[in-house]
């Protein structure tokens, strides 16, 4: 496992600067915004209700300190690059470990680098954790090609398998590592398990945070989540509770994002408050269901991610690798089983509204050991935990972390 760093040399640092113009024009958009009545939607039946917003947006406007954000996010170090023509912007954190593991971390959508960050202290130091300094981690987490500061690109076919690879071009080209580890969750699981298949002679171990093979949204209804199923007649009022909750949590973006991405993109990249209430409504809805959104979301982490969106103008091309997924279908590189070859581990939160009606640890390591994804991985490792929702890295990243620190040791 020995990693050249040779050419990471080269790699110029990156600063974010948004220009002072880019932040009058969005303070001025916010200051005119013109709020919809939202009768009768107090309990946010029917999404996102002004009540909530409103305040947010107002505090947008005139309290929230980008300057003070960009300055805490430049505290990373910070590289953009071209590969193919496609910018590639990326933290890169070095373990402090006597022979640390390249390790790239994919994230999800709508969730751009920082929704992780919380995992580089624990995998780079985990000495100062309380961890094992032999199992430490060179940290990469790129922002996706199309996603946050990895823009403007200048091509509209982006989706996770050609992400796969640009990042495999960036973590052995660019980076100069001759073998590393990824993990991912959301879509970046996605662009994980298309890196495991095409490129396993180069990856150590895989880390997910959702079980997605490549191949997803390759069926018919490929803009349905469900595929079309109905709710058992015979389901238990749990079952059916919960079936209900999976549809009001995700079936609504997939479907718009599927069949009519451009047709949302131009209301969200003229109108910050559009495009902030449809983010938030991933956050809230897709977030811990037995947790305190606002307790766990401050204010001023959400409006610096939907900051991030509105100045790289990305909200339209992050939405556009969903039906490129179907637009570009993945196509297997060879046949071998399982078709993820690289070890796997998985790290399962049961503050998630899939799988439906699944109570304990016990359950949710079962739904997946007995469900159809399974034989799609080499699993070496899957854990589960209360809490945490959808958004894996961000809100457990302590499980996380520990988890796929026991993936690698694993496979070590």
């Amino acid at each position: 496992m020995s990693n050249s760093h040779n050419s990471a040399a080269l790699v110029e640092p990156y600063r974010i600067l948004v220009p002072q113009s880019d932040l009058d024009d969005l303070k001025d958009r916010l200051k005119r915004t013109r709020f919809f009545d939202d009768l009768d939607n107090e309990d946010e039946y029917y999404g996102i209700s002004t009540a909530y917003l409103k305040p947010l947006v107002e505090y947008w406007a005139d309290g929230f300190d980008w300057r003070a954000q960009e300055r805490r996010l430049n505290t990373y170090n910070r590289h953009k690059v071209e590969i193919d023509g496609t910018p590639v912007h990326f933290v890169h954190e070095r373990g402090k470990g006597p022979n640390p593991i390249p390790l790239v971390i994919n994230p999800g959508w709508p969730w751009p680098g920082e929704f992780s960050y919380g995992l580089i202290g624990l995998l780079t130091d985990p000495a100062a954790h309380g961890g094992d300094p032999a199992l430490s981690f060179d940290v990469i987490i790129p922002d996706l090609p199309g996603f946050g500061f990895s823009t403007p690109v200048g091509r509209g076919d982006l989706n996770y398998w050609k992400i796969a690879d640009i990042l495999h071009e960036l973590m052995t080209e660019v980076l100069g590592y001759g073998k590393y580890g990824v993990a991912g969750s959301d879509y970046g699981a996605l662009v994980t398990s298309a890196l495991g298949h095409k490129y396993a002679d180069s990856i150590i171990g895989l880390h997910y945070g959702h079980d997605m093979p490549p191949g997803q949204f390759a069926n018919e209804r490929f803009w349905d989540l469900t595929d079309g199923a109905k709710i058992p007649e015979d389901a238990s009022p749990e079952l059916r509770a919960g079936l209900e909750n999976l549809v009001n949590t995700y079936v609504s973006h997939v479907a718009v994002h599927m069949l009519d991405g451009s047709t949302l993109a131009h209301g969200l990249n003229d109108s910050p408050i559009g495009m902030l209430a449809w983010l938030l409504r991933r956050w809230k809805k897709w977030s811990d269901k037995r947790g305190d959104f606002d307790e766990n979301f401050s204010r001023d982490f959400i409006l610096t991610q939907a900051t991030i969106f509105w100045v790289t103008q990305s909200i339209g091309t992050s939405i556009r690798m969903y039906r490129n997924a179907v637009r570009h279908p993945w196509v297997p590189s060879h046949n071998r089983r399982p078709v993820v070859e690289p070890p796997a581990g998985f790290t399962f939160l049961l503050g998630d509204a899939y799988p439906p009606a699944i109570n304990t640890v016990e359950e949710r390591i079962a739904a997946f050991e007995d469900g159809p994804t399974r034989s799609s991985f080499n699993v070496v490792n899957v854990n589960a935990h209360m809490k945490g929702g959808h958004f894996v890295h961000y809100e457990n990243p302590e499980a996380f972390a520990s988890d796929l620190v026991e993936t690698f040791r694993r496979i070590r």
